[in-house]
């Protein structure tokens, strides 16, 4: 019995060398990257109103990507409507599940930032209009309706 204990334990402990951790380690995944092999990337954070996020990361070989593109590209189901600003996000992942009017009264609703120089600021436009470079981000965040000053979701996670 003794060796079987052994075994196992020795075992245990050549799965996490390999992974690299111990098995109360918790970290981060860097973003799944579409495109990785390109010279630039830019960035996709989704923070929903429960606190979870999502992220992910788009390869470009241009100076810029556009923010419909880095959201088609991304992999992230959205839904938008056009608007004056440009287009508006509806629902991203899933989130809500269902809606009939894009920004309804007393609902919550998604707020657009920009990561850029390491810092995030709210969006002027629509995602659309938003022109991202190398190491850029687009970021939502799926706030409370009384929210009228929501803070940016979690910087990226770079790969």
């Amino acid at each position: 019995m003794r060796k079987h204990i052994l075994w196992a334990s020795a075992t245990l402990a050549i799965i996490v060398a390999a992974c690299g951790g111990s098995p109360a380690a918790t970290t981060s995944p860097a973003p799944t990257c579409a495109n990785s092999s390109a010279p630039h990337h830019a960035y996709l954070v989704v923070e929903h109103l429960s606190g979870t996020t999502a992220q992910r990361c788009v390869g470009f070989t241009g100076d810029s990507i556009d923010g419909k593109t880095l959201m088609d590209q991304s992999g992230i189901v959205y839904q938008t409507q056009t608007f004056s600003f440009g287009l508006g996000v509806c629902a991203v992942d899933s989130e809500p599940a269902t809606f009939t009017q894009c920004f309804p009264n007393g609902a919550p609703y998604w707020s657009l930032f920009i990561h850029t120089g390491g810092t995030w600021s709210s969006a002027p436009t629509g995602f659309d209009k938003v022109t991202l470079h190398d190491k850029d981000a687009l970021g939502w965040r799926y706030v409370p309706a009384a929210d009228q000053s929501p803070s940016p979701p979690p910087p990226p996670l770079e790969i």
